[in-house]
């Protein structure tokens, strides 16, 4: 007897952690977007930076509405597909273009906020010591770490705090004096505008997040609501973003205030040059100057240091979170059958081989192509705007979502305000046309592929006939495996365990559950992907099979469970829990002492959570 078991996607994620996550991403953007504003627009960039804080909030309001009409995923992917396959691997492509240069330039900026001496005296090094920091965050992910977020999660706090400190010393030396009008037309400063808009792809993350946060009060697994908890989650993190950023940059342009006290120059080209200097560390330079100019050179210095780290470390996080979420939208995307089956291969730990290769080759491919910082935040705006334009579009045009007209207005504002920055972005920053081209042309190229191969034919057919043919409603009229004394064992292949089950549900004449979970370490983005069986994956294929057929000949009714998760211990409890189980068998761990750290431990979860009329045999 076959029981299918879809993706195990339990909502366990609070509004504060889905913050949090938020913020390692969001966050991060005050980081370089107050230093590239001055660099483009100099002592006028101050409307620049307001300009994007106002687009910055408004696509935050949107992306609230979002999550609450998609409570299994909102992201580009899920919300584009309603509207059409293509039109959703192109909004996935567009958002792999955001994370590939979210990972090169968080990277970049993290060392430069580090300040290590040898990479400050020879700037053309960082590239390189980016690269081996990306490699070191692709080995640290082929063991699929199980809570890749936890950084950002920990780091959030201390952010916070620090960003409120920088406002705390600047708010003393705040001054209009320095503000200039803008010297260029309005053609000009909009060119300047769409250039900075370095702060949007966070939002990305919060609407992937709704199929794992937990459901609002009264809302229930079949009929999920989550627009409470995500709106929990957005508001106050763009409140932060938004004014955080406005004041921040504020703070920057009235430097020249404290500069004669704290540098001794007081020349304003010098001081141009100098803030220039400083365009990818600038809210270092800002907490260390202004906290030398209130409390003294010691205490600035130290300032200074503290946000460097913890800003070194958040931006760091930020670009392992994009590496890993690369991952996840590469393997969902093979499930779904728009990426080669290759994608699907998974290492022992349960990662993704070629996605993972993909996420930290492409930053490294796009660092060692960039001439400087500048050019490297150049390529950035334009997949993410295209990406949140092909959402709020879809949306906009959706007639399957019942959206209120004033949801419909705010989402078609949005995206042709967005759509005229893309169009900008790609008349004037030809390097990034051509690196979203080449991101678009490869993946639909291996898209084209992947529809090859697997001789995919599209048939047409009514609605009654399709609701015939639906696997899942065949699957209701499978007839219930009979009452008794339930066994259930977890596989991971031919094991004495495995042998010691089917022996003693012969022995108790008991049916047996023989569960063979799928470790998959992918990031939990989007809507849960598509219900796999067990035959389709060779080794629990194998695994069923020998334990069908020695069933059959020793009169033990074996029931395959087969589970592709990222969380084997809950799944394992969840299932005993639900199957009304009598006996679990699990093999004794032989994990190494690392796997062990970045994984944990099945056995030991499992035997915490186990409830007590569960009977816990370990068999090894």
């Amino acid at each position: 007897m076959e029981l299918g078991v879809g993706e195990h996607r339990p909502r366990n994620v609070g509004w504060a952690r889905a913050a949090s996550l938020l913020y390692g991403d969001w966050g991060t953007s005050k980081a370089y977007v107050t230093g590239l504003a001055f660099l483009a627009a100099g002592f006028s960039s101050l409307p620049l930076i307001l300009a994007v804080c106002a687009l910055t909030g408004l696509v935050g309001i949107n992306y609230a509405v979002v999550c609450r009409y998609f409570p299994d995923g909102g992201g580009v992917y899920s919300a584009a597909r309603m509207q059409g396959r293509l039109l959703a691997v192109v909004g996935a492509l567009l958002l792999i273009a955001d994370l590939t240069v979210t990972a090169a330039l968080s990277g970049w900026s993290a060392l430069s906020y580090f300040n290590i001496p040898f990479l400050t005296a020879h700037q053309a090094a960082i590239p390189y010591a980016t690269i081996a920091v990306l490699f070191l965050m692709g080995w640290i992910n082929w063991f699929g770490p199980k809570h890749s977020g936890t950084l950002a999660v920990v780091l959030s706090v201390p952010t916070v705090l620090v960003v409120i400190m920088l406002i705390g010393v600047s708010v003393p030396h705040l001054t209009t004096r320095f503000l200039e009008p803008r010297h260029e037309g309005m053609g000009a400063v909009w060119v300047q505008f769409v250039g900075v808009i370095l702060a949007l792809s966070g939002v990305e993350a919060i609407a992937n997040l709704t199929g794992v946060l937990k459901l609002d009060p009264g809302s229930t697994p079949e009929h999920p609501k989550v627009g409470r908890e995500s709106t929990k989650a957005i508001i106050p993190v763009a409140i932060e973003v938004v004014f955080g950023t406005a004041i921040l940059g504020w703070a920057m342009l009235s430097l020249p205030a404290v500069l004669p006290q704290t540098l001794h120059i007081s020349d304003h080209n010098l001081i141009l040059a100098v803030m220039r200097d400083h365009k990818e560390d600038m809210l270092r330079f800002v907490g260390q100057q202004f906290g030398w100019a209130t409390f003294g050179k010691p205490f600035g210095l130290a300032f200074g240091w503290v946000v460097g780290i913890v800003f070194f470390l958040l931006l760091i996080s930020a670009a392992n979170t994009a590496i890993v979420a690369m991952i996840g939208l590469m393997f969902m995307m093979s499930r779904d059958g728009e990426m080669p089956v290759q994608f699907k291969r998974l290492n022992s730990h349960g990662v993704p081989l070629i996605p993972l290769m993909v996420a930290v080759g492409l930053p490294i491919v796009v660092l060692v192509t960039a001439t400087d910082f500048e050019s490297l935040s150049g390529l950035y705006a334009i997949g993410v705007v295209g990406a949140i334009a092909v959402n709020l579009g879809c949306c906009t045009f959706n007639r399957t979502l019942d959206f209120t007209w004033f949801d419909r207005l705010l989402f078609g504002i949005t995206f042709f305000i967005l759509a005229a920055v893309e169009l900008t972005l790609a008349h004037t920053k030809h390097d990034a046309l051509f690196f979203v081209v080449c991101v678009l042309s490869a993946g639909l190229g291996l898209r084209s592929y992947a529809q090859k191969r697997q001789g995919l034919t599209t048939v047409t057919m009514s609605r009654e006939l399709a609701i015939l043919v639906d696997p899942e409603k065949i699957a209701e009229l499978r007839a219930e495996m009979k009452e008794g004394q339930k066994i259930m064992v977890a596989a991971r292949g031919v094991t004495p365990v495995l042998r010691y089950a089917i022996e003693e549900a012969q022995l108790r004449k008991a049916s047996l559950c023989v569960l063979y979970v799928k470790e998959v370490a992918v990031f939990p983005a989007g809507p849960a992907m598509k219900r796999m069986k067990w035959q389709e994956d060779p080794e629990a294929a194998a695994i069923m099979s020998l334990v069908l057929r020695i069933g059959e000949e020793r009169g033990v009714t074996v029931m395959p469970l087969f589970a592709s998760s990222d969380d084997a211990a809950n799944t394992i409890l969840d299932l005993s829990a639900t199957l009304g189980i009598d006996y679990l068998m699990l093999g004794a761990s032989h994990r190494s002492t690392l796997r062990h750290l970045l994984r944990g431990s099945v056995v030991e979860t499992v035997a915490s959570g186990l409830p007590e009329d569960i009977q816990l045999i370990i068999h090894g």
